[in-house]
C-alpha cells in the first residue's frame, strides 16, 4: 500500500493536481486496491483531522491579519522601522526588514506579511536607486518571519497534528524570530555595502514619537494574544478571537481606515484561505493514518535512529530532508505531511516537541524564498515587476544567512526553550 500511496501522490502533483486534492485521491486510490476497509473510514478521519478547537485558531488568526492589513497598519510600521533602523547603510532595506517583523506579529503570514510591506516598500526602494531584484529578494525574505514570530498560523498547525503545546510555541518564536530579523539585516547590510545603497536621514525625537504613538495599537496585539496566553486569561484559540475584536476596534474607531464595507471583502479573503487549510487538514489527515496504518513513522524512526542517536546529527538529517521538501511543496502541507513521520523520532531521542516545532517551522520558512514553489517569491515577482530567475539568484545571501540561523538553532536549542520554560512552568 505505500508505494501506491507515495507514487500515486506524486503523479498527480506531477500531473498539477491541487496538493489537498492529491493526497485526498492518491489515499482513496491507495484505499481501493490494497485494503478492505470500508471507504467510510477515510470520510471519519477527514472528518476527525478537522475536528479540533485548537484548529479554530486558524480562521480568526487569518482574520485579525486581514483586518490590520485593511486598516492602514503597514504603512504605521514602516514610518515606525524608517524610524529606528532608516539611518544605517541600507536604510529602507532595514526598515522593510523590520516593518515585516512588526506586521509578522500581527499577521501570522509569510505571504501576507510580504504582500502588505513590499506594497508598501519595494517603490521607495526603487526610487532610491535599489535594483529591482535586491528590493524583491529583500522584501520576499524578511516576510518568512511572518511564519516564526507568533502568533504563527503554521505553529498551529504543528500543534495540531503533534499536540505540542502552541502557547509555548508561540513563545519559543520569539528569540529566532528577533535572531532571524537581526541575520536578514545583516545581509541586508553587506549587500547595500557592496552596492552603494545608502542611509535615510535620521529622524527627530518629535517624529520618533510621533510613529511610536501611531503604530502603538498595532504592536499591542501580539502583547495582548502573548500576555493572555502566559497569564492563563484565554487559550491560544480564544486569544485568536480577542485579537479579531481588537482588530476591528483599532481599525474602524481608532485608525478609522476600515469601512463596514471593507469587512465582507476581508471575510470572503479569510473564507477563502481557511478553506483552503481545512480542506489540506483534512485530507492530509486521511493520508497520514495510511501511512501509520503501514508503520512508515516507525520504519523511518528506526531507521534514523540506527543510523545515529546524536540528537544534533538527527537534526540535521532532519532539516535537510525539511529543506527538500520546503522547495516543492507549501509550507502548511509540509507541516501535516511531514511532522507526523518525524515526530516519533525525535521523542524516541528525547529532543523537546516545542523546540523541534520551531525548528520546523524556521527550516520550512526558507522553502518560502526558493523556486518552484516559494510563495514569497512570487508574491515579490508580482509587486516587484521583476523574473522569477533575476530573483532567485538576488535571495542567495539571505538563503545563506537563513542557513546559518537554522545550524545555530540546532547546536543552541536553549534559544528556543529560554522562554517557555522559564514563563510557562
Amino acid at each position: 500500500m505505500g508505494t501506491t500511496l507515495f507514487l500515486s501522490f506524486f503523479v498527480l502533483v506531477v500531473l498539477g493536481v491541487p496538493i489537498a486534492v492529491a493526497l485526498g485521491l492518491s489515499s482513496l486510490v491507495a484505499l481501493l486496491l490494497h485494503s478492505h476497509v470500508p471507504l467510510m473510514v477515510l470520510v471519519q478521519k477527514a472528518y476527525g483531522g478537522v475536528d479540533s478547537f485548537t484548529l479554530m485558531a486558524i480562521p480568526f488568526f487569518i482574520l485579525a491579519g486581514n483586518i490590520m492589513s485593511t486598516g492602514g497598519v503597514s504603512a504605521r510600521l514602516v514610518n515606525l522601522a524608517s524610524c529606528f533602523f532608516g539611518r544605517f547603510t541600507g536604510g529602507l532595506a532595514h526598515v522593510a526588514t523590520a516593518a515585516c517583523t512588526f506586521f509578522g506579529a500581527i499577521s501570522g503570514s509569510a505571504p501576507a506579511t510580504t504582500a502588505a510591506i513590499g506594497s508598501v516598500m519595494i517603490g521607495p526602494m526603487r526610487q532610491k536607486g535599489y535594483s529591482k531584484p535586491f528590493s524583491a529578494a529583500c522584501v520576499a525574505a524578511s516576510g518568512t518571519i511572518g511564519l516564526l514570530i507568533p502568533p504563527s498560523i503554521t505553529m498551529v498547525l504543528y500543534g495540531v497534528v503533534t499536540g505540542a503545546s502552541v502557547g509555548k510555541l508561540f513563545l519559543g518564536g520569539v528569540v529566532p524570530g528577533l535572531l532571524m530579523s537581526a541575520a536578514l539585516m545583516a545581509a541586508n547590510y553587506v549587500v547595500a555595502k557592496r552596492n552603494g545603497y545608502g542611509s535615510e536621514a535620521k529622524v527627530g525625537v518629535a517624529q520618533t514619537f510621533k510613529a511610536v504613538k501611531d503604530s502603538s495599537l498595532a504592536l499591542l496585539m501580539p502583547l495582548i494574544i502573548l500576555g493572555g496566553i502566559y497569564g492563563g486569561v484565554f487559550t491560544p484559540t480564544e486569544a485568536a478571537v480577542v485579537a479579531v475584536a481588537y482588530g476591528l476596534f483599532v481599525g474602524m474607531f481608532i485608525y478609522r481606515q476600515l469601512k463596514v464595507k471593507d469587512v465582507w471583502n476581508v471575510l470572503q479573503a479569510t473564507a477563502k484561505s481557511t478553506a483552503i487549510i481545512m480542506i489540506l487538514v483534512a485530507t492530509a489527515h486521511c493520508f497520514s493514518y495510511l501511512m501509520a496504518s503501514e508503520q512508515i513513522p516507525q520504519a523511518l524512526t528506526d531507521a534514523l535512529l540506527g543510523f545515529s542517536r546524536d540528537p544534533e546529527v538527527l537534526l540535521i538529517l532532519i532539516c535537510f530532508s525539511l529543506l527538500v521538501v520546503g522547495t516543492f511543496l507549501d509550507n502548511a502541507v509540509a507541516v501535516v505531511l511531514m511532522a507526523p513521520i518525524f515526530y516519533p523520532v525525535i521523542v524516541s531521542a528525547g529532543i523537546d516537541p516545542v523546540y523541534f516545532g520551531v525548528l520546523l517551522v524556521l527550516t520550512l520558512s526558507i522553502g518560502q524564498i526558493t523556486p518552484p514553489v516559494g510563495l514569497c517569491l512570487f508574491v515579490a515577482c508580482n509587486i516587484g515587476d521583476v523574473s522569477i530567475e533575476k530573483l532567485s539568484v538576488a535571495v542567495v545571501p539571505y538563503l545563506l544567512v537563513l542557513l546559518v540561523v537554522m545550524f545555530i538553532l540546532i547546536f543552541f536549542p536553549d534559544l528556543v526553550l529560554f522562554i517557555p520554560n522559564h514563563m510557562m512552568q
